[in-house]
């Protein structure tokens, strides 16, 4: 058997070229000789496929059901986004001094067309150093300028507001003539007393957002996008029964509502009391003497 110089010298410098995988990996194992281990870049997903599978049409396969699954994935996020249209609120504050208004808008983001069975309630939370004057809510229902009743019990609007507590407003929220799909909610507050400060003649009262309760004679699919929890209040302010109202999410305009309120200094204590006195002295002299001079006393 002749063997060329170019078959031998191939075989010298590659002596396991002429013996089977099975015996070169059986003998491996035999001598205990480990295979050196892969570097990790060998893992590499385009490493992977630099083998059989790495065909140019399984390639182009896996491109294609990638593709497909990120399009399937983001037209599900986009119907999500459709269907569940945002809900925008925001409040905002009229007049000036110690007796404000506020007000609060709500716009839908569904058409009120198809929500024409369902009513909007706000839920209120008034802090310590505000009040509702509930004698003036009753006067503005009877008038028909707003629907609003308090839910706190044992308050009262004399106490400053180091003395008193947070309360709840439930305000029934009306269409908005301007708007086809907005509602809006008015309701007077006014600012109680605060204790003097030291240096600065002013401080601040924030008024958290509501929460803004929905309720629905029929169910709707929408509803599942908006509603987050059950909250049971008056179905209407004429009405005792009580419904099971949706507590619906919302994007808020502005986080929180501050407002500044003047206070008074501790310097001007002694000043204070001592004008004051004097004005009660004077004024309870002048009313003694009208009445000595213009009473009539029966003998």
């Amino acid at each position: 058997m002749v063997v060329n110089d170019r078959t031998r010298g191939m075989r010298n410098a590659h002596p396991e070229a002429s013996v089977p995988v099975t015996n070169s990996v059986a003998a491996r194992c035999r001598s205990g000789v480990k295979r050196p281990r892969a570097p990790l870049s060998a893992f590499h997903p385009g490493a992977l496929f630099s083998g059989v599978l790495a065909a140019p049409a399984v390639v182009a396969v896996v491109r294609v059901v990638a593709w497909l699954l990120l399009g399937l994935t983001c037209t599900s996020a986009a119907d999500i986004s459709a269907t569940c249209p945002e809900i925008i609120l925001w409040q905002e504050v009229l007049k000036d001094g110690f007796h404000r208004d506020l007000l609060i808008k709500v716009k839908l983001g569904e058409s009120i067309e198809e929500l024409q069975t369902c009513r909007l309630l706000i839920k209120q939370y008034i802090p310590t150093g505000l009040f509702v004057d509930p004698y003036e809510l009753a006067s503005l229902r009877e008038k028909n300028i707003t629907e609003a009743v308090m839910v706190s019990e044992d308050f009262n609007i004399e106490a400053p507001n180091y003395l008193s507590k947070e309360s709840e407003v439930l305000v029934y929220a009306r269409q908005d003539s301007q708007c086809i799909d907005c509602f809006q909610a008015f309701l007077p507050v006014h600012y109680r007393y605060h204790q003097p400060h030291s240096k600065d003649g002013e401080t601040f009262v924030m008024v958290n957002n509501p929460d803004l309760l929905m309720y629905c004679d029929q169910e709707f699919p929408i509803l599942k996008c908006w509603a987050q929890s059950k909250v049971a209040a008056p179905c209407a302010l004429k009405n005792e029964d009580i419904c099971q109202w949706n507590n619906i999410k919302y994007k808020s305009v502005y986080k929180n509502v501050t407002l500044q309120v003047p206070v008074g200094l501790t310097i001007h204590t002694s000043l204070v009391c001592s004008v004051t006195l004097l004005i009660t002295m004077l004024c309870s002299t002048l009313i003694l003497v009208a009445i000595f001079k213009y009473g009539r006393f029966p003998l």
